[in-house]
């Protein structure tokens, strides 16, 4: 049965104040609050049809319903008109994050924790298990006879310097040269990308200098070795205990159930999108975890230099006001992408 006009609308307004009241809605409600255009007899029909098409349920005897996955699904997909986050709110997002990109943890667990108090759901950022590029390499002049520094920018903003024995003594000219030749054939590439044909090209335009060269790129590996083995995903969270006030959660044994997944950090990366362009709703049984299956999750990832590295995510029940949370979700992703690519290529 096809979904017409006025079903839409009579779901939409379903879905609506269900997701205000966490009550089944009935025909006269609808036909009081909602400028319908049809009679509570109407109305009625309508929701017949659309319970028999599955987008609505009868939770109990009573003549009220509410929404079904199948309900929340069509309402994000066709239904929900997009919704500009509050100027004051975005303000607030933005200054929290930028306040605190110098220790990038710490602006991630701020995060985490301010959105939890702005929506009164459960927030999730993970820093993802990605490799650091090299940004840029400047070889040095040392003090020490056959030693020169080797100053190391990643995209992250870390910046490391070495001193590496070259058993040679280089100019200054020199140095510059070979700096300018990794930038141009080695610069932003990550652990595991440095192809034999890119060093080969390397060793071809300095093959009088081969010892010196083979020891810089022996110091280059074992740093991004070092930096590969660094690499870990790291969860904050904010607001899990603002699922206890949801109704949906009030059976004890569903909320340990949740909070014991809270605890199993993988089960939660599972959960997020790695390298999932845009945003994502998952609804319901749409999560492959058994307990979150009454919940829904709006996720997207965040980038650098248009690289995800990480994913922010909001957890709370399906009845949840999908227009507010996603565009809280979308405008910190797009926050955090913004603000560390900022600090990242402006150092």
């Amino acid at each position: 049965m096809e979904i017409d006009e006025r079903k839409r609308k009579i779901l939409w307004a379903i879905i609506q104040d269900y997701i205000a009241s966490a009550e089944p809605v009935g025909s006269r409600t609808l036909s009081r609050k909602y400028d319908l255009g049809v009679s509570s007899a109407t109305i009625r029909n309508e929701m017949s049809d659309l319970e028999e098409m599955g987008y609505i349920e009868q939770p109990h005897t009573s003549s009220g319903r509410i929404p079904s996955e199948l309900g929340y699904r069509y309402y994000v997909d066709y239904l929900m008109e997009p919704l500009a986050l509050d100027q004051g709110e975005a303000d607030l997002i933005q200054n929290e994050i930028a306040s605190k990109i110098d220790e990038v943890d710490n602006a991630f667990a701020h995060t985490a924790s301010l959105i939890s108090r702005l929506t009164q759901l459960t927030s999730v950022v993970i820093s993802q298990n990605r490799h650091s590029a090299i940004k840029m390499i400047h070889f040095l002049p040392y003090h020490k006879p056959g030693q020169i520094i080797m100053l190391t920018v990643w995209d992250d903003g870390k910046v490391e310097n070495a001193v590496v024995d070259i058993g040679e003594e280089v100019s200054a000219q020199e140095l510059q040269t070979l700096t300018n030749i990794f930038n141009d054939k080695v610069g932003s590439v990550s652990p595991g990308k440095l192809k034999e044909a890119v060093l080969q090209e390397v060793h071809n335009e300095l093959v009088q200098k081969k010892y010196l060269i083979d020891q810089l790129l022996h110091s280059v590996d074992r740093m991004m070795e070092s930096q590969e083995e660094e690499a870990i995903n790291k969860v904050f969270y904010g607001g899990t205990l603002n699922m206890i006030n949801q109704p949906e959660f009030k059976n004890f044994d569903k909320i340990k159930d949740l909070f014991g997944v809270f605890e199993e950090r993988n089960k939660i990366i599972g959960l997020l999108p790695r390298h999932y362009e845009g945003l994502r709703v998952q609804i319901g049984s749409e999560n492959h975890e058994e307990v979150f299956q009454d919940c829904s999750l709006i996720t997207a990832t965040y980038k650098i230099n248009g690289m995800p590295i990480g994913s922010f995510g909001i957890l709370g029940p399906t009845r949840m006001d999908y227009r507010r949370v996603v565009a809280m979700v979308k405008f910190v992703a797009e926050s955090l992408s913004f603000i560390i690519s900022s600090k990242t290529f402006d150092s």
